[in-house]
């Protein structure tokens, strides 16, 4: 079991790598041809209209052919996307090789989080799940620094994060495949996916607000911040600091849900967050005050897309944890896709309300959650 979960977290590790290299890359090329910001934008939301067209075709595929399969799959899809980027530098081209993408990652990300909370037993789960999270993010964040090899070649950072995808889509051959928990023929994926969002919607509001939030702070907050009369360069020292929170917080936080209980952990975690992002408004354009507040909201708010799963499977049955693992991933898609749109609204209706819509999204779960009585697991 030690060998399976290094072999998927290495494996989301580098997916993670890919994508945080492909966002920053794509951007800087986009907008040296000649491409406006909003179209540039539109661009990107390629990758979660892959994500959103492919979920309702992966749950049947992973209940016949098992997880090792799909990783493979969609392992494939995603290498073979990478290496076309440089050989066709054209926007439409560009455009599909970004839904490819994200077709390829959600099949990867949803096999493999799907695995882990099949095999993870629930004392250990919170920790597994964070460390995946872990992976996840410690890859993304490395991804802006394979970006700057552009500078070199602009080819190499797509043929070095192809390179790295194949290596991590090599080892998965490694591993023993194995099958979901078969579901009940008579259900069919609309039943199974109503019967999950049933047992377990606390915890699926979870990547919703992750994805809204995630979304917002790396393409809004810096319009925030530049009508704070800051500069570019303080916003690129600001920014990370999210990242970094949510980073260094992971595992205690799978860990303190694990000993504690998942609801009560992430309810303080929701508040606290809250709380940080209330308190930006306060430091005005103090570049180490919104270091700080982003810092510690990402400490408490980093982690709920890796708490939120282990949360799920909490609450559901083996059967339904395929449909759980599917609407987690599009609902983090969803939550990606609004939460620029309706946070600029914000910023352009009053520059102050930005962090007053991202706390008021967060409160929502929080509030659900706190008002909720546990309940037994279905069997």
């Amino acid at each position: 079991m030690t060998m399976r979960f290094a072999i998927l977290t290495a494996v989301v590790a580098i997916s993670g790598l890919s994508q945080g290299m492909l966002l920053p890359l794509l951007a800087m090329l986009l907008d040296e041809s000649g491409v406006s910001s909003t179209i540039n934008g539109a661009h990107a939301a390629a990758l979660y209209i892959g994500v959103l067209a492919i979920s309702p075709f992966l749950e049947q595929p992973l209940g016949k052919y098992g997880y090792k399969p799909m990783i493979i799959l969609g392992g494939f899809i995603v290498i073979c996307s990478l290496a076309l980027f440089p050989l066709f530098p054209s926007f439409s081209f560009w455009f599909i090789l970004r839904f490819l993408i994200g077709v390829g990652d959600h099949m990867l990300h949803f096999a493999t989080q799907t695995w882990i909370t099949d095999f993870s037993l629930p004392t250990e789960r919170g920790r597994r799940l964070s460390l995946y999270g872990l992976a996840f993010g410690l890859g993304f964040t490395a991804g802006p620094l394979l970006a700057s090899l552009a500078s070199i070649n602009e080819a190499l950072p797509f043929y070095l994060a192809a390179l790295l995808s194949f290596v991590g889509w090599v080892a998965v051959f490694w591993l023993s495949n194995e099958k979901p928990k078969p579901f009940e023929r008579s259900a069919s994926a609309a039943g199974r996916w109503i019967g999950a969002w049933k047992h377990a919607w606390p915890a699926l509001l979870l990547p919703l607000a992750y994805g809204f939030l995630e979304a917002s702070i790396h393409s809004v907050f810096p319009l925030y911040a530049l009508r704070k009369q800051m500069s570019a360069e303080q916003i690129a020292f600001i920014l990370p600091f999210f990242s970094f929170g949510g980073i260094a917080f992971q595992l205690p936080l799978g860990a303190l849900s694990d000993r504690f209980g998942r609801r009560a952990v992430i309810t303080c975690a929701l508040l606290v967050g809250v709380g940080c992002f209330l308190t930006a408004l306060t430091v005005g354009a103090s570049i180490v005050g919104l270091a700080a507040c982003l810092f510690a909201a990402g400490m408490f708010t980093g982690s709920l897309f890796s708490l939120g799963i282990a949360y799920m499977t909490d609450l559901l049955p083996k059967a339904l944890l395929p449909a759980g693992n599917l609407l987690c991933g599009m609902l983090y898609s969803l939550g990606s896709m609004v939460g620029p749109p309706l946070t600029g609204s914000a910023v352009d209706a009053a520059t102050n309300t930005f962090f007053l819509a991202v706390s008021a999204v967060l409160l929502i779960p929080a509030v659900c959650l706190a008002g909720r009585r546990e309940q037994k697991k279905a069997a």
